[in-house]
């Protein structure tokens, strides 16, 4: 055989592809389990983070969202319960007419839960929001984002940023009304959270998730 041909040089590389290309299948469908549960317990992590739960409970969190989350619905539109479980497997980007809600139970106190999503500077931003029986008031938050500024937008991560929403007031009249406003103009304290400085773009973005996913609940709110 003359390894110097040009038929064998194809030859062999076809079958390296081959080769490779067979291995990263295997190792991908084997790896694939694994991954998606990674994808659910991070996702229990940011539900469970925007009821406030400490971060030693958050290492088990299976164990965790069993605890406090007592279901997780799907509502229509005009806010009525469509499935009393299933909320779980709709993805934030893709809510349209089919609206998660997680109901739990903290402290003997029934929370709701609401996921969030929308664009920051640089791309996609998502969180949750918890709010609290009276559907009138916050609770705790949850943001993160892919990849925006670090020391400006990615400051939506922070305790500091997050912890800003609690007690707020969500709507008023049926209109969502809790917002981020410029860093050191708000004027409503009941309603508005500070922007972040340096990070207006970003902060602009969270208040236009707030009001864009919010608003879809905006008939469960007023029930």
């Amino acid at each position: 055989m003359n390894t110097n041909s040009n038929g064998y040089t194809i030859g062999y590389a076809s079958v390296m592809v081959i080769i490779v290309a067979f291995l990263l299948a295997f190792v991908a469908s084997s790896l694939k389990e694994r991954q998606d549960n990674n994808v659910k317990l991070d996702k229990m992590k940011q539900i469970l983070s925007s009821l406030n739960i400490s971060a030693d409970e958050l290492k088990d969190a299976e164990s965790a969202y069993a605890k406090y989350v007592t279901a997780d619905q799907i509502l229509n539109l005009n806010g009525a319960v469509v499935s009393s479980n299933g909320g779980f497997d709709i993805e934030s980007k893709k809510i349209d007419d089919q609206l998660p809600l997680y109901v739990c139970n903290v402290n003997g106190e029934t929370k709701y839960v609401a996921p969030l999503y929308g664009a920051g500077l640089w791309g996609p931003i998502w969180g949750y929001i918890s709010f609290n029986a009276d559907k009138k008031t916050v609770y705790g938050t949850y943001f993160s984002h892919e990849g925006e500024t670090p020391g400006l937008g990615a400051e939506i991560t922070t305790e500091k940023f997050q912890s800003s929403f609690e007690g707020k007031q969500l709507q008023e009249g049926g209109d969502v009304k809790i917002s981020v406003v410029k860093n050191g103009k708000v004027s409503n304290d009941a309603y508005e959270v500070d922007g972040i400085s340096g990070g207006t773009i970003t902060s602009k973005g969270v208040d236009a998730m707030l009001h864009a996913c919010l608003s879809k609940y905006a008939k469960f709110f007023n029930e």
